[in-house]
């Protein structure tokens, strides 16, 4: 089995488009965010079923080095598979948009407020609460939470009277945000968090919100597919260190507006 240290030996380009890229336990904070810098992101198996599975289905390409294993020795590689799908799904912060529809109720009655980084945990946990698979682990949730501390990973909040309603979470690498997941408690809500956060990472210089995975939610924001080697591109740091996202409350009824109104 072909085995490299850590991300910075694995050849991400080269990769296989629609599968995953690699097999390692590895969820550490530093490995963690290794791995989104090299344009990866892991789906940890729920249970030992789905674990099994992984090695069942994918032995022969781990045997034949297609699909490389990372991290130690040690660890158990099936327990997490990593992925870097080619094409990628993004959103171009300045094409994210809300429906018309949804637009509509934000100007006329929903008193929606939103924030950044009031209340990162507790949007994890909602994005976790009743999802199958239950790929978010704890393993996985505390090194999210110790990356958040170090100022890699973020989150957006939609309030309402008090009430959190939705959310989004990711991290922030170069001029990407890669969104791992989001909720909603009111219908719309978890688009007003990705449209909100465009717009914060916006102003911070930021310039793709990646979706990891096509979906038509994404596809009606604006999102558009990219070649793996483009979007890895983005990770790249900047020359110059880049500004902090706005964290104050704002109200969600700005994002009704024309982008380069609000």
């Amino acid at each position: 089995m072909s085995r490299c240290p850590g991300w910075e030996a694995l050849d991400v380009l080269r990769a296989a488009p629609d599968g995953p890229v690699a097999f390692g336990a590895d969820l550490s904070p530093a490995g963690l965010l290794a791995a989104y810098r090299a344009g990866v992101y892991p789906f940890p198996a729920s249970d030992e079923y789905t674990r099994t599975l992984n090695e069942v289905v994918f032995a022969d390409q781990v045997q034949q080095g297609r699909i490389r294993l990372v991290g130690e020795e040690s660890a158990d590689p099936y327990a997490v598979s990593w992925w870097s799908p080619d094409p990628r799904p993004v959103l171009p912060v300045s094409a994210v948009h809300l429906s018309r529809s949804l637009a509509r109720r934000l100007r006329n009655k929903l008193p929606w407020s939103t924030t950044l980084d009031r209340q990162f945990e507790r949007v994890v946990l909602e994005c976790r609460a009743d999802r199958i698979p239950r790929w978010l682990t704890e393993e996985l949730i505390s090194s999210l939470i110790r990356l958040h501390e170090l100022g890699h990973a973020h989150s957006v909040e939609v309030w309402e009277d008090g009430n959190l309603v939705g959310g989004v979470f990711g991290l922030r690498v170069g001029s990407v945000f890669s969104m791992d997941s989001m909720f909603f408690r009111r219908s719309g809500a978890s688009k007003v968090a990705v449209t909100d956060l465009a717009a914060r990472f916006a102003q911070a210089g930021g310039v793709l919100l990646d979706a990891q995975r096509e979906s038509p939610h994404v596809s009606g924001m604006g999102g558009i597919l990219v070649p793996r080697e483009q979007y890895v591109r983005h990770l790249r740091p900047t020359a110059r260190d880049s500004p902090p996202m706005p964290t104050a409350t704002l109200p969600a009824r700005r994002l009704a507006q024309p982008t380069g109104s609000r």
